[in-house]
């Protein structure tokens, strides 16, 4: 079995105070579902609290979602070519980061993947019927892509060159759950564990003064967050102390459809115009911002095991990976996550 425990430089989970409440919320947003444990003052009640997290998250699906024409992602994607639309702050965040990381990983990590989500059926549209042949992925690889976005962070507003379709499937959810938190610690919340869709946020301790102990999603989709973890093949969980951390899990097993006996992930390398084929089954990634956690997940999954793992190396990314080949299994750890690793 084996734990991760806190950094080292994290500060200790402050003292629960006396009286305190456990609080247990939920409820839906972005296509997903999100739950919210915290334990707080006793003057925090369970309403106010659930409809600041609901309007928080309902922001964001505002601003971000490809569902929704309305939203402030959709109103770019329809603009004119050479228009500057301006956007809000949350928005800003997300796509200064994205860009950034697009730059980082040479479009491994693509924020402009929208035209090729839609046409493998993954994005708000019904999947069509015909499969996608060369012609129709060479002319949704044509035109502007993110290398032509011009994003003015003091002016708040985005260049649309024309035809470019954001998507941040891979990134808002994460985002979420980092402004669910600036929620939590606004209101003086000192513990709490946030799930959206997957991607999970943790500060401070429980009742009982242990910490908040998740497990690493395992490639067959369970996951959970209590000490009841699922053995893998090899005998070993992999159970962590989320305590100013935050842990985003990619996995091609989560999203696709089959066609001829070939199995398709919903995870679109715009490089190549398909769905990612290689032995990565999942990444996982460790980071205090879940809204990083959650787009390196999705560029490590892109990238591949060899170039993902000497990235999450060079720039100290604790990650745990995942592969497949035949009907083998195996785990590999980049080196920050084995420093935090204890046997």
């Amino acid at each position: 079995m084996r734990h991760l425990y806190i950094p080292t430089n994290t500060a200790e989970p402050t003292t629960l105070p006396e009286g305190s409440q456990t609080l247990h919320l939920q409820g839906s947003s972005m296509g997903t579902t999100w739950c919210v444990q915290l334990i707080g003052k006793t003057n925090l009640t369970a309403d106010m609290l659930q409809q600041g997290l609901q309007y928080q998250l309902d922001q964001v699906d505002r601003q971000m979602s490809t569902w929704d024409i309305n939203s402030d992602l959709c109103r770019f994607n329809r603009a004119a070519a050479g228009t500057w639309c301006r956007l809000p702050e949350a928005f800003c965040q997300v796509v200064d980061y994205a860009i950034y990381l697009a730059r980082q990983t040479a479009g491994a990590y693509d924020p402009a993947a929208g035209k090729l989500v839609d046409l493998w059926g993954f994005g708000p549209q019904p999947r069509s019927s015909a499969f996608p042949n060369a012609a129709r992925i060479m002319q949704a690889m044509a035109g502007h892509g993110w290398r032509d976005l011009q994003f003015e962070r003091h002016a708040a507003r985005l260049f649309q060159p024309g035809g470019v379709s954001l998507d941040f499937s891979s990134i808002a959810k994460g985002y979420a759950v980092d402004q669910l938190a600036r929620f939590l610690d606004a209101q003086d919340v000192p513990s709490y564990l946030i799930e959206v869709g997957g991607e999970l946020r943790g500060r401070g301790i429980k009742q009982d003064h242990s910490p908040w102990w998740i497990r690493i999603e395992q490639a067959d989709g369970q996951s959970s967050t209590d000490k009841t973890a699922h053995e893998s093949e090899s005998g070993s969980e992999h159970l962590i102390a989320l305590h100013e951390l935050s842990i985003a899990t990619s996995g091609n097993y989560r999203q696709f459809f089959d066609h001829e006996g070939r199995r398709y992930s919903h995870t679109i390398d715009s490089r190549t115009g398909y769905p990612v084929d290689n032995k990565l089954v999942s990444v996982s990634v460790l980071h205090r911002e879940c809204m990083i956690a959650d787009a390196l997940a999705t560029a490590f999954t892109v990238m591949g095991y060899e170039n993902a793992i000497a990235y999450a190396n060079q720039h100290e990314i604790a990650a745990l990976f995942t592969q497949q080949q035949n009907n083998t299994i195996s785990e590999t750890r980049s080196r920050a996550m084995s420093a935090m690793l204890e046997e």
